[in-house]
């Protein structure tokens, strides 16, 4: 495992939240926690997205993405999950991050202050160069695209 080291900068509204950590050792992502005001929860109506703030601003090495993803136990138990997942963070950004949350369940859900609402994977990138060419080499597969390979 490479250890990457992320500056983090809390905002008003995430003071007094936890600093995102691994709880394993062998754990991929930091939970997420939702930023709202104590008095201000937000209720998800089925089929409802809203973007949750987290109450920090990261500055990523370059060279690395954070990913946000879903939370495995809100989609089982909740139906909620995040939209355009998985969401990327770009080492240059500096604003605030959100988690785009839907509820695909049949029943409201709310989300209030210090809930876990998704995860953030940290992870490297590579810099890409594209090189214009006439054709392309030819594989197995071909062109064969969604479900092509069974």
């Amino acid at each position: 495992m490479t250890d990457a080291d992320i500056k983090i900068c809390f905002l008003a509204h995430g003071a007094g939240l936890p600093i995102p950590r691994q709880h394993s050792p062998g754990a991929a992502g930091v939970d997420l926690i939702a930023a709202l005001e104590e008095e201000s929860p937000i209720n998800l109506n089925p089929g409802q997205r809203a973007l949750i703030p987290t109450g920090f601003s990261i500055a990523l090495p370059i060279g690395y993405e954070a990913q946000i993803r879903p939370r495995s136990g809100l989609a089982l138990k909740h139906g909620v999950t995040t939209l355009n997942a998985p969401g990327t963070i770009d080492a240059d950004y500096r604003g605030e991050v959100h988690v785009l949350l839907i509820n695909l369940g049949e029943i409201d859900f709310t989300i209030s202050r210090g809930l876990r609402i998704a995860q953030m994977v940290v992870a490297p990138v590579s810099k890409v160069n594209f090189i214009k060419v006439e054709e392309l080499d030819v594989t197995e597969r071909g062109t064969g695209g969604f479900g092509s390979t069974g």
